[in-house]
């Protein structure tokens, strides 16, 4: 039998190096549940960056996948399959919009918005050839392609890989002023963002700033994108995040629990006026709107509603900030906590560059807790969806022990 040391050893040797994961080796999931190869149990608090909003193996979730993959799997669009419409009809109807253009990943989502939006900028505003903008905000993460990237002021993501994307501007984040100034170019097609940014370390926006954005994009003309990849299907209380500011984005992103982890399954939704700009040979994906993702999205979007998983995030949310709050009241070295529902981080009073966050991770994994810090200093802490109080409040404690032992 492969030990931890031997699997990672082996992905060292073989795989490309671009991630630094934690020295921890998993082989099993269940509900809010991990195991390494060694039998170790761990409570999951980062849920695959919100993918796993369902728990990991959802009976209902894997049973849709396992029918289906034994029935039909792939046809291409080349031609209909007897799933697709259902399934398009079920996601437009549940989330009250006109169309959906289904796709795999979080980061095609994005890309497919910006090259929705320019079409409908040409042909719906009449913005000149090649003239067209879309305004991004500091700090927003949407994926490595080259297109999301020219959009990123995170070094990391940039470094070594320009030149870059044309027809971007980028903003200060929650800065009203700066959008308005940036709307006043008659050639901005759209404005992307985040309603929470979630690798930027759960950067919570003041509480009128989306709903005044989606304003003055109105006024403007311009259409408003939610990147709601990471912040939608149940995780902040609600079941996109833009419910809780009383507005439907123009297009909306979604992906990661659009599937419940257990497939790439993405979705953009949006009006007739926007989405029917692309024509037949435009766009398009071989996976995109496969059967099996297909029924597996259907399964999680049904998973999340009827156990009502927004509603426990909510709650679960308000215990988590208020306890993690009672603590740091007290502490020296956690200078603050920030989220919305079962999406929630702690900044640590320390420099980007040090390792005390990584540490701390390391910490709670040997006490049987898996988070990940992000830009060195931040720790986000986003379990399954499914979790409750007495499982919380176990983890609850493990996090506030591990705090103590680096005060």
């Amino acid at each position: 039998m492969l030990t931890s040391k031997d699997l990672i050893n082996l992905e060292y040797k073989y795989g490309a190096h671009n991630y630094h994961p934690l020295p921890v080796v998993l082989e099993k999931g269940d509900g809010v549940f991990l195991w390494d190869v060694e039998g170790k149990k761990y409570y999951d608090f980062l849920s695959a960056y919100s993918a796993v909003n369902q728990g990991h193996c959802h009976p209902k979730i894997i049973s849709s996948l396992i029918n289906q993959s034994k029935k039909l799997t792939l046809t291409s669009r080349a031609f209909h399959n007897n799933i697709l419409g259902q399934y398009e009809k079920f996601i437009t109807e549940f989330f009250g919009y006109d169309k959906v253009l289904p796709m795999n990943t979080g980061v095609e989502g994005g890309e497919t918005a910006v090259k929705l939006a320019r079409k409908w900028g040409y042909e719906v505003k009449q913005i000149p050839k090649d003239a067209a903008k879309i305004v991004f905000v500091e700090g927003n993460f949407w994926g490595r392609t080259l297109g999301a990237i020219s959009s990123s002021t995170d070094p990391s993501s940039t470094n070594g890989f320009g030149p870059f994307m044309p027809g971007y501007e980028v903003i200060p984040y929650n800065d009203l002023n700066s959008l308005r100034t940036a709307l006043k170019d008659p050639n901005v097609a759209a404005f992307m963002v985040e309603p929470i940014q979630g690798e930027a370390g759960v950067v919570v926006p003041d509480e009128n700033y989306l709903r005044k954005a989606y304003d003055l994009c109105k006024e403007s003309n311009v259409l408003f994108i939610a990147d709601e990849v990471q912040t939608g299907i149940g995780r902040t209380g609600k079941m996109i995040c833009c419910e809780h500011h009383g507005f439907k984005p123009d297009i909306l992103i979604l992906g990661k629990a659009l599937s419940g982890g257990v497939f790439p399954v993405s979705a953009i939704l949006a009006s007739d006026e926007v989405m029917l700009t692309i024509k037949p040979g435009e766009h398009g994906s071989t996976f995109g709107g496969n059967p099996v993702a297909c029924e597996v999205a259907m399964a999680a979007l049904n998973v999340i509603r009827d156990e009502k998983l927004a509603e426990n995030a909510q709650n679960m949310g308000i215990i988590f900030r208020e306890k993690i709050q009672s603590y740091i009241d007290k502490s020296k070295i956690v200078e603050k906590v920030r989220g919305m529902g079962l999406l929630n981080a702690i900044v640590i009073k320390d420099d980007e560059n040090s390792n005390i966050a990584w540490n701390m991770c390391l910490k709670m994994a040997e006490k049987g807790l898996l988070a990940k810090p992000t830009h060195g200093n931040i720790i986000r802490f986003a379990p399954p969806l499914i979790i409750n109080e007495d499982q919380l409040n176990i983890c609850i404690d493990i996090i506030t022990s591990t705090l103590k032992e680096f005060e």
